[in-house]
């Protein structure tokens, strides 16, 4: 089984308590996004977690107990934009406090485990293509020999998100000027070193050099563990998305990062609510189980397929 934590909300950030409680206790629940009274009870030990993946905009809460995960193999994906506090509301000063934290993981625990994502891409009259190839050059060159890759996308309309992105002004290039613009940085990233990849992205960028990504990356998880990994594409993800199956233990409506383009929030008072029911000791995320919830326990188990042979490893590298 492969853990993500989480795509639906920013558990390192904020949930930090709660996830090692849970990874000690060995077990967690996870409401069903579709029906919520239904909820799954996923056992958690380092016999069926062959990786995790952490998706985070500041990991620092995390930090300073990660060797309390040493029998499990895992990655950050994360998330360092130019955006000020308009677009994301409650994030830290990127320059003197966020770039230090990427720096510091990087140190900690290699820069292979540490993914560089720029994005969302929002253009809107303040956040034009000039100014993100401005940002994205200065954090490329403060984040060079910290990372291997960086992964990049372009906002999403979806029906969540559409007043936000009236709102702010969001407005979409043009086919040739939106490759020009990827090609620009991803020549920024190849001068510091980085590959680049495309998160679920229909536009294809291969002639910028720019592959499409796979953040739930089968090929890390195998180099990472050293061994083959019978895993396939998830199919509950968007046809463009390359990720492989795993289980999200995170839930919607419970990340404070205040990011205008979020698809993961309905609302604030949401998040507010949510987030006051908040217990680290609880099985599960901002909430408890009611009469009414049926806690199912799911049948998962690991995916590692045998260790691999140097000879793989190296046509890895």
């Amino acid at each position: 089984m492969i853990l993500s934590a989480s795509r639906r909300t920013d558990i390192p950030n904020y949930y930090a308590d709660w996830f090692f409680n849970r990874m000690k206790e060995g077990f967690v629940y996870v409401r069903n996004p579709m029906n919520p009274r239904q909820v799954s009870e996923i056992r958690l030990s380092p016999e069926i977690i062959d990786c995790i993946v952490f998706w985070t905009k500041n990991p620092a809460p995390m930090i300073p107990r990660l060797g309390e995960l040493k029998n499990y193999p895992y990655y950050f994906q994360f998330t360092l934009t130019g955006y000020g506090a308009d677009m994301e509301r409650n994030m830290p000063d990127k320059k003197g406090i966020v770039i230090p934290v990427f720096q510091r993981l990087s140190e900690k625990i290699g820069s292979e485990r540490v993914i560089w994502r720029y994005d969302p891409i929002l253009f809107n009259g303040k956040y034009t293509p000039a100014c993100h190839l401005q940002m994205f050059e200065q954090m490329a060159a403060a984040l060079r020999g910290y990372t291997r890759k960086c992964v990049i996308s372009f906002v999403d309309r979806y029906a969540k998100n559409s007043k936000a992105m009236e709102a702010v002004g969001a407005y979409d290039l043009e086919e040739t000027a939106l490759i020009d613009f990827a090609g620009r940085l991803s020549e920024i990233a190849r001068a510091n070193g980085m590959e680049m990849g495309s998160c679920a992205e229909e536009t294809d960028l291969e002639s910028c050099g720019i592959r499409h990504n796979c953040c739930i990356d089968k090929g890390l998880i195998e180099s990472l563990t050293g061994c083959r990994m019978n895993v396939g594409k998830d199919k509950y993800q968007r046809e463009a998305c390359g990720c492989v199956e795993s289980i999200d233990i995170g839930a919607y409506n419970t990340c404070k990062n205040g990011c205008a383009y979020c698809y993961a929030n309905h609302s604030l008072d949401s998040v507010i609510r949510n987030c006051a029911r908040y217990d680290p000791h609880s099985p599960l995320l901002c909430g408890e189980i009611g009469e009414e919830d049926k806690v199912t326990v799911r049948q998962v188990k690991s995916v590692r397929d045998g260790q691999m042979s140097l000879f793989d490893r190296q046509n890895m590298i």
